[in-house]
């Protein structure tokens, strides 16, 4: 219960008409009775008592609640000084006009027990003294009046239907200045003042317990919405030492590296920068009592007195809170005041509530910057697993450390952040594939469906379905609604593999999705939305399918946003040693083979091929070397490679040009195939086999590139 102090205005003017003067004298002190005249006396005082009724009921504050009674007492009851006792904190607080003694202290450091305030708040009645220098009892109290030429006084105990408040006391420098009315007067008004006392209690009580509900609601709502651990407990120790009227707030987290408890926020404004976060408290054996053992303490001047903190700085109350979260102690809470006993059992139980709350918000801030820690730490390990991946591994799949090799990859990491359609340009078996799904993967798409189509593999009157889907009953054979590859790859990536062979029918609605972003399924008059990234792969020279008018240029410029260009294998044979062993790694475990040896015979011969099937044909060939090892070393049938003589250029035709080149490449690889093959195109041992496609492929390209069969194997 807070304490609260009396005011008084130290001139008074008594506004009635001319008083009744009596003098005497006792001793050195002359005395004087002013009695007001019956008659107005008693109409006076109890329009006094309705003022003052009326007046209190509006105060919601003891200090203005006793300025209320002073404007409206003094002019019915005359007194030269008032006094107030408080129950709650055991003090006597006085008030004097200018008319007592002006050098002597105010009588507010007398004892409390036997004193006339006391006795009347112990013994709940009313006391009077008629003259101090006839008064045997309480000494300490007449012994005060004296000094300040106080002579006569009345006290009233101030207690309500609730609780003991105090006593009432005024006196005055005249001899027998309050009469029988006059005390049952004044104990009307000391009911009026208990009223009112306690309605101001109430209301404390209630504004406290407010303050201290919107506070820990406010910790709740910073709880979910601050996770800067530091920022958060230094707001929630400025709000808390305004709602507890303290003089500081401290939390003291240990130390990661040692462990020692540490000041982690702090709002002492008296603290001068001597005591300041990151400070380290002397040994405080409360202060570890509570962390260690997870009980509150309340500790005064007493407990503190070893205290340097303390000592230094006047604090004589501390109230420390364990910050316990799953029966973990994280902390602690301390709450310190100038003040002594400035804290109650009921602040220790709000106080320990409201630690469990900052304890929560301590344990989600640490996990927080854990979380915040690993996840840095991880991003670290990403850009260093990046690199390695680009040196060692090129994107996952794509294997090389050639230049030809990174000036692709660096343009895939430019492309593919961005929506543009990219057409990548190759021969077979370069890895076109890979290079898409780099693309995809280093989007923001990425992390959506990627869709891969080959235009080359699907039937003409199928491929439209494939692409766009179709509704049941569209053609014969569409016994229900189909989704097609677009519609799969809403915010992701379409890749259209060999995407020259698109037959011209088809090209104006794949060039419509395109431009418009919609189209329409076979066989239904609705327009669907389209939002997927293109991503199309050919080893044929688009620009002269469009001067031979076998696809539309139209489609061609639309596709041809960003060309990317897949050198062959035969462009980077420094590849080659680092493709081995990954094939080697890679079937070894398929197949739970131990091979760690491969010659350096067979490593050259590798290098000196001049592998027309590219990447996938080399694949092939470790593959059957795996499986025809035996032991440790790696025993590749080299006598079936033939080694070029002279190593081909690398190629830097520019697009209108690639066509020339990559026919020019295919027919030398197409000719060193048959003659390994000794002309047969067919069978499990023939060039179509060993170049991976079917045999009318073959024999188209090889009617198309001018290769006549010379010798039977048909």
């Amino acid at each position: 219960m807070r304490k609260f102090l009396i005011t008084l205005h130290p001139k008074w003017e008594v506004k009635h008409p001319k008083p009744y003067v009596e003098e005497s004298k006792m001793g050195s002190m002359v005395s004087t009775r002013l009695e007001v005249p019956p008659e107005q006396s008693v109409e006076a005082r109890y329009e006094s008592l309705i003022r003052l009724a009326d007046s209190i009921r509006a105060q919601h504050e003891t200090k203005a609640l006793f300025h209320v009674l002073v404007d409206e007492l003094r002019p019915v009851i005359p007194f030269d000084a008032i006094a107030q006792f408080d129950e709650s904190s055991r003090k006597v607080n006085w008030h004097l006009c200018e008319s007592c003694t002006p050098h002597a202290p105010a009588p507010s450091d007398m004892q409390i027990e036997e004193t006339l305030p006391w006795w009347v708040s112990e013994n709940q009645q009313a006391a009077v003294i008629a003259n101090v220098w006839q008064e045997t009892r309480f000494s300490h109290t007449v012994g005060q009046f004296k000094k300040f030429g106080i002579q006569s006084a009345c006290a009233l105990p101030l207690s309500s239907a609730h609780r003991r408040l105090g006593s009432l006391m005024i006196a005055s420098r005249r001899l027998e200045a309050y009469s029988e009315e006059d005390v049952r007067f004044l104990s009307l008004v000391a009911g009026q003042i208990a009223m009112a006392m306690d309605d101001a209690i109430n209301f404390e009580a209630s504004r406290r317990a407010q303050e201290r509900l919107e506070l820990l609601l406010d910790l709740t709502n910073r709880i979910v919405s601050t996770l800067d651990l530091r920022d958060l407990l230094r707001v929630i120790a400025a709000n808390l030492r305004r709602v507890m009227q303290c003089d500081g707030v401290g939390i003291d987290l240990p130390d990661p590296e040692d462990g020692r408890l540490r000041i982690y926020a702090l709002d002492f404004p008296g603290g001068n920068d001597v005591i300041r976060e990151g400070y380290e408290p002397p040994a405080d054996p409360t202060l570890t009592q509570v962390f260690l053992t997870g009980e509150p303490l309340l500790a005064g001047a007493r407990e503190l007195a070893d205290n340097k903190v303390a000592r230094d700085f006047g604090i004589k109350s501390v109230c420390y809170l364990p910050l316990t979260s799953r029966n973990r102690v994280l902390g602690v809470l301390g709450v310190g005041s100038v003040r002594e006993n400035a804290f109650s059992q009921d602040d220790v139980t709000f106080l320990t509530q409201f630690a469990r709350q900052v304890a929560i918000a301590v344990d989600n801030a640490v996990a927080y910057g854990q979380i915040s820690d690993l996840k840095d730490q991880l991003a670290q390990e990403k850009l260093y697993l990046e690199n390695e991946i680009r040196s060692e591994l090129n994107f996952e799949e794509i294997v090389g450390t050639s230049e030809a090799l990174r000036r692709v990859l660096t343009q895939v990491e430019t492309v593919a952040p961005t929506d543009s359609t990219v057409l990548i340009y190759g021969e077979t078996g370069t890895g076109k594939e890979l290079i898409a799904r780099a693309v995809h993967n280093l989007s923001s798409r990425g992390s959506n469906a990627f869709v891969k189509l080959n235009c080359a593999a699907i039937p003409t009157g199928l491929l439209e379905s494939e692409m766009f889907g179709h509704e049941r009953g569209a053609f014969t054979g569409a016994i229900a609604q189909r989704v097609g590859r677009f519609e799969l790859a809403s915010r992701g990536t379409v890749f259209l593999d060999e995407i020259g062979e698109i037959p011209l029918e088809l090209q104006p609605k794949l060039l419509r999705v395109l431009q418009e972003r919609e189209f329409e399924r076979l066989g239904s008059s609705r327009t669907l939305k389209s939002d997927a990234r293109l991503i199309a792969a050919t080893n044929r020279d688009l620009e002269a399918m469009v001067n031979e008018q076998k696809f539309r240029s139209d489609l061609y410029y639309r596709l041809n946003v960003f060309p990317v260009r897949v050198p062959a294998l035969r462009e980077r044979p420094e590849d080659i040693p680092l493709l081995v062993r990954h094939f080697v790694q890679q079937f070894s475990r398929r197949m739970n083979k131990s091979i760690d040896t491969i010659p350096s015979e067979t490593m050259t011969t590798l290098m000196r091929y001049h592998w027309p099937g590219n990447i996938r044909e080399l694949q092939n060939v470790i593959e059957r070397a795996v499986i025809l090892s035996a032991g440790p070393v790696l025993k590749v049938p080299t006598d079936e490679l033939h080694p070029r003589t002279d190593p081909l250029p690398v190629s830097n035709h520019g697009n209108g040009n690639l066509q020339a080149a990559l026919d020019d490449a295919e027919r030398q690889g197409i000719l060193a195939t048959l003659e390994k093959t000794n002309w047969k195109v067919a069978g499990p041992n023939g060039a179509a086999a060993l170049l991976g496609m079917h045999r009318s492929t073959l024999q188209s390209r090889m009617q198309k590139l001018g290769i006549r069969v010379s010798r039977s194997g048909a």
